[in-house]
C-alpha cells in the first residue's frame, strides 16, 4: 500500500512523523564541557507513527510508542533510539499499515487486530527491579533491554496486577525500591473501578486497595506522601455507547465536578477522604506531602479542558487554556468536602518534575516548561516553590524544550542541588539539541550544549539511572 500521510496538524513542520531509529556514539559538543561526575542513562520516551493513521486523523499523544536514551560517562554521551516493538508495533508491522483507528476507541479497529493489545507504550520509562519499563495508561508495561532498547515482553509484575492496564505514571522510593502505581478504568474501558498498589521490589504486593471512581474518568496522574496517595478525577468521561457510536474515548463534562481522593496508604476504600472542586483538569503532579493535618498537591492546573480535541457530549469544542503551577491543599478536619487552590506562579507551563529522592516530602526546588511562545518556543524554569520566583532558561528564538530531567550533583547533594538535562528542539534547523544546566544558575545557560544530527520528534516524560545501578544489575 502507499504510505501517504495526511496534511493534518498533528503532522506539520516539527510534528511530522519522523519514523527512524538512531544509534550515535558520542554526540558533537557545541559548547561547554559534560560533567566528569555524571555518569549513566537518562530514558525517555514519546510517539511517532509507524503508518499513516488508518482514519486520516490523529492527536499529538497518540502514535506508537519510540523509546530514546542517553548515555553519559566520562564527559560523552551517546544517543540511541529504538521502536518499542509491541504487539500493536508487530501486527502493523507484518500488514504494511496502520490497524488501530481512533484513539483508544477499539470499537474503529481493523478487524483483524481483534483481541490485539492496542497499547503504545509511547509515555514514559521507568527503571524497577531491574528492569526497565515502557509505559503507557492503555495497557500493562512493556519491558525492553536498558543496553540496547530491544524488546522483551509485556510484564504483569509476576501476574500479581489483576488490573488491564497500568498508569504511566508511578511514583517510587530510591531508598527502599518500592513502587507506587496505579489503574484507572482498572477493568475494562469505560469501568469506574480504580486500583492503588504499592510494590516491593521483589514483587510483594503491600498495598491493593480496589474502589470506584465518580465517574469513568480520566486519571493521568497522581501523587503520595507518607500516609497518602492523592487521586485526582477531572471531568474527562469515558462513555462506551459514544465509542460504539464512533467517537472519542474521552468526553469534556464542564458541569461536573473535579473530585479528589486521598487514599490511606495501608487501608481500605472506606479510609477513602473525598473532596470536590469546580470543573478543570489537573494534568501533570509535581509533588504532594503533609503538613499536620494538611495534605498539599502540587500540580498543573487547567481552568478548563485540557485536550481540546476531545469535545462535549453535545459534540462542543472547547478552546484550550492555559495551565498554571497551582498547590491544591486538602484539610482532613474539614467536613465540607471543598479544598483551597492557589497559583504559585502567573507563568503557564507544563511537565512539572522535582527532585525525586524527595519526592512525598516538602521541596523548595520545581523545574518545569514555562511561557511558551506563540512561534512554539518555550524556556525551561527554575522555581522556588517558597517565594514564587522563577528563573528561566530560554535557548533562543524557534527553539522549545522538552520535560527536564533533575540528576542530584552526587549522592548527598541537597535538595535541588545538581544538573538538569532537557532536549531542545531546533525548530527552524529541523534537529536536536541536549542542554545540561546547572540548577544553582539556569538563567546562564548550559554548562554543556550537544548536537544531535537528527530530530527527536516528540518525548513525553523519562527517568534517570545513575552508572551505579545499571553496572548492579548486569552482575
Amino acid at each position: 500500500m502507499e504510505v501517504r500521510f495526511p496534511d493534518i496538524p498533528a503532522y506539520r513542520g516539527w510534528a511530522h512523523p519522523l519514523r527512524t531509529e538512531s544509534t550515535i556514539e558520542g554526540l558533537e559538543l557545541i559548547e561547554g564541557h559534560v560533567p566528569e561526575t555524571l555518569d549513566g542513562t537518562w530514558y525517555r520516551a514519546g510517539p511517532d507513527r509507524q503508518y499513516p493513521p488508518m482514519l486520516g486523523t490523529d492527536i499529538f499523544i497518540d502514535g506508537e510508542g519510540m523509546a530514546h536514551m542517553f548515555r553519559i560517562r566520562d564527559g560523552v554521551v551517546s544517543y540511541r533510539s529504538r521502536w518499542v516493538r509491541n504487539d500493536r508495533f508487530k501486527a502493523q508491522a507484518a500488514a504494511g499499515r496502520s490497524l488501530f483507528g481512533l484513539y483508544r476507541n477499539r470499537f474503529t479497529d481493523d478487524p483483524s487486530v481483534f483481541g490485539v493489545s492496542g497499547g503504545t507504550a509511547n509515555t514514559n520509562v521507568i527503571f524497577h527491579n531491574g528492569r526497565l519499563l515502557v509505559l503507557k495508561e492503555d495497557d500493562l508495561p512493556f519491558e525492553v533491554d536498558p543496553d540496547t532498547l530491544e524488546p522483551i515482553g509485556r510484564y504483569d509484575h509476576g501476574g500479581k496486577v489483576r488490573a488491564t492496564s497500568l498508569t504511566a505514571h508511578p511514583k517510587w522510593y530510591p531508598d527502599d525500591g518500592r513502587l507506587l502505581t496505579y489503574s484507572y478504568q482498572a477493568k475494562g474501558d469505560g469501568s469506574r473501578d480504580i486500583v492503588f498498589y504499592d510494590i516491593l521490589d521483589d514483587g510483594t504486593i503491600l498495598d491493593e486497595i480496589w474502589f470506584e471512581m465518580p465517574y469513568a474518568s480520566i486519571v493521568h496522574d497522581f501523587a503520595v506522601t507518607p500516609n497518602w496517595a492523592v487521586f485526582p478525577f477531572m471531568p474527562l468521561i469515558t462513555d462506551v455507547e459514544n465509542l460504539k457510536r464512533g467517537g472519542t474515548f474521552y468526553q469534556w463534562h464542564p458541569d461536573e465536578d473535579v473530585v479528589v481522593a486521598l487514599v490511606r496508604r495501608g487501608g481500605t476504600a472506606e479510609d477513602i477522604r473525598w473532596f470536590r472542586g469546580p470543573a478543570g483538569t489537573l494534568s501533570h503532579m509535581m509533588n504532594a506531602w503533609e503538613e499536620g493535618d494538611v495534605v498539599h498537591l502540587d500540580a498543573c492546573y487547567y481552568e478548563g479542558n485540557c485536550f481540546p480535541f476531545f469535545p462535549t457530549p453535545e459534540g462542543e469544542h472547547v478552546p484550550a487554556c492555559p495551565a498554571f503551577l497551582s498547590r491544591l491543599s486538602f484539610d482532613l478536619t474539614r467536613n465540607d468536602g471543598g479544598f483551597e487552590r492557589r497559583r504559585l506562579t502567573d507563568l503557564p507551563g507544563e511537565m512539572p518534575r522535582t527532585d525525586d529522592r524527595h519526592q512525598g516530602q516538602p521541596c523548595r526546588h520545581g523545574f518545569m516548561i514555562l511561557d511558551r511562545g506563540a512561534d512554539g518556543s518555550s524556556a525551561l524554569g527554575r522555581l522556588d516553590l517558597k517565594t514564587g520566583a522563577a528563573e528561566l532558561w530560554r535557548p533562543g528564538p524557534s527553539s522549545s524544550v522538552h520535560e527536564p530531567q533533575f540528576v542530584p550533583r552526587h549522592p548527598g547533594a541537597p535538595e535541588g542541588d545538581g544538573w538538569l538535562l532537557v532536549i531542545v528542539n531546533r525548530l527552524d534547523a529541523n534537529h536536536s539539541d541536549l542542554a545540561i544546566l546547572d540548577t544553582q544558575d539556569v538563567v546562564s545557560g548550559p554548562v554543556a550544549l550537544l548536537r544531535l544530527p537528527v530530530r527527536v520528534r516528540s518525548t513525553f516524560h523519562g527517568t534517570w539511572v545513575d552508572g551505579g545501578t545499571l553496572a548492579k544489575r548486569r552482575s
